[in-house]
């Protein structure tokens, strides 16, 4: 049991910190971009991408998200879904604190109060037995129908975060980026099944690998234009929402998985909607998340407008971005 907890929390520290790099580099690679380039673009990350690899804290990013990836795989053998899983939504309990050095203000309570909200709502949907499918048999057919809706909602969310405020720009496209995510986690489950029971010829053969790779990097470049757009916290608790709710569909229409209706799931079921309902009220009005929103939008590569929403106050002296190449 240790093992598995604490290569869990050690990748969901390691994948906060991944988030809170790769967006310094998207803020640093921003604040050059004066004519708003960037900012023009649909997806603005597409453009800044090749400015992005030649930055280290960038590819720091990447190396410290792989590393990430490598914990919680050796977690997931030595423990199950159900434990493994929960324990990564607290990498926003490590972003909170990661975001607030951007405007150099620790969290108030209030926003501890509601990022806690949010990790116990998705852990406890998560890890009640009979709250969430983890199981079940895949439907292929059925999944490759999952796969082009979600690829229309993924296009949708996008088109629509356009115009819009900075804190809802970023929350669209960090629920695009959660769609992703949760599609690569039933690809990944058919292109494992592949490996270990066709081998690798009859994978590479197979159209699962393909859509996994295309979902993945799909899911990240949305994630890191969430992270520059908006709040980083916010954005991760987006993605940490969306994602297992994505999965709970995908297991009931995709992989035959039961719903359970027996008091106890659906008792934990309604707690988790509730905590989750209360988190996402105190972060979106969380005065810290609302400042951080306007550093982002003011040097990030939020659709450049001549004047953010009104909602959110600019701070009379933003801090400089301390970050170097």
């Amino acid at each position: 049991m240790l093992i598995p907890v604490v290569l869990g929390f050690a990748a969901a520290f390691l994948f906060a910190a991944s988030a809170a790099l790769q967006r310094s580099a998207v803020l640093e690679v921003a604040d050059a971009d004066v004519e708003h380039r960037a900012s023009r673009h649909r997806v603005p990350v597409l453009w800044l991408i090749r400015r992005l690899i030649r930055k280290r804290v960038w590819l720091a990013g990447w190396a410290t998200n792989l590393l990430g990836f490598l914990s919680q795989a050796i977690a997931l053998h030595f423990g199950s879904i159900a434990l493994v899983q929960p324990l990564l939504v607290t990498q926003l309990l490590f972003a909170l604190p990661m975001a607030s050095a951007v405007i150099r203000q620790w969290p108030a309570l209030r926003d501890w109060l509601a990022a806690l909200a949010i990790v116990g709502g998705v852990v406890v949907f998560l890890a009640v037995e009979g709250a969430a499918p983890l199981g079940g048999s895949p439907d292929r057919g059925r999944l490759l129908i999952a796969v082009v809706v979600a690829a229309a909602t993924v296009v949708t969310l996008v088109q629509v975060a356009q115009g819009r405020g900075p804190l809802l720009h970023s929350a669209f496209i960090a629920s695009a980026a959660g769609v992703c995510y949760a599609m690569s986690a039933a690809l990944m489950k058919l292109t494992t099944d592949d490996l270990l029971n066709r081998g690798v010829l009859a994978t590479a053969l197979d159209w699962p690998g393909y859509l996994l790779a295309l979902s993945t990097l799909t899911g990240l470049l949305l994630g890191q234009q969430a992270y520059g757009s908006g709040s980083l916290s916010a954005a991760i608790a987006v993605m940490s929402i969306v994602n297992p709710a994505v999965s709970y569909a995908l297991g009931l229409l995709a992989f035959h998985a039961t719903l359970s209706t027996s008091p106890g799931p659906l008792a934990a079921t309604a707690g988790a909607a509730v905590l989750l309902t209360a988190g996402i009220f105190g972060l979106a009005h969380s005065p810290t998340v609302q400042r951080e929103t306007t550093r982002t939008a003011t040097h990030g590569v939020y659709p450049h407008t001549d004047s953010l929403p009104g909602k959110v106050a600019t701070p009379a002296h933003p801090p400089e971005t301390c970050s170097q190449e």
